[in-house]
């Protein structure tokens, strides 16, 4: 329903949490490389993976690598600390790629700079610091999930 893109994730415990989020909400996971930890069948068993056969999850090389089989930058949008629009303020359809950085950088400048439009950031007070990249990935996903829950619903 709903596509969850990681730009260089590098804690795999995030990672590992946004995909079970991902296996629960039927959505696809992209993960856009470098990478901070290792995929291969051994990590994932020794990390007790053990959903992870049932998550649809795609790896890129770079971001020009996903952007070249993924032209379409319209239905995108950029979870980021850089914006002023709250994440509730976007309208989200079914098939919408939702994008989040990784935990020490965030989505490279580059790329918020080309979609100024479609980025959002999570509210939080002056006192606070950013959120963790799973709890954020499902706040935005799940308000995702309630403007389309009648497509939703018949999923389940």
């Amino acid at each position: 329903m709903f596509h969850i893109v990681l730009v260089h994730p590098q804690i795999p415990n995030n990672t590992g949490s946004i995909g079970r989020l991902c296996v629960n909400t039927g959505s696809t996971l992209h993960l856009i490389r470098p990478l901070g930890f290792d995929l291969s069948e051994k990590a994932l068993r020794r990390a007790g993976l053990d959903y992870w056969h049932k998550l649809d999850v795609r790896v890129y090389e770079n971001t020009d690598h996903f952007f070249s089989l993924h032209p379409r930058r319209e239905r995108c949008f950029f979870a980021t600390t850089k914006s002023d629009t709250p994440y509730f303020s976007m309208t989200f359809q079914s098939g919408d790629y939702l994008f989040f950085g990784s935990e020490t950088a965030g989505i490279p400048s580059e790329i918020l700079n080309q979609n100024t439009a479609h980025c959002m950031t999570i509210p939080m007070t002056q006192e606070g610091r950013s959120l963790n990249l799973a709890v954020s990935t499902g706040i935005i996903l799940y308000e995702a999930i309630r403007q389309n829950f009648k497509a939703y619903k018949e999923l389940m």
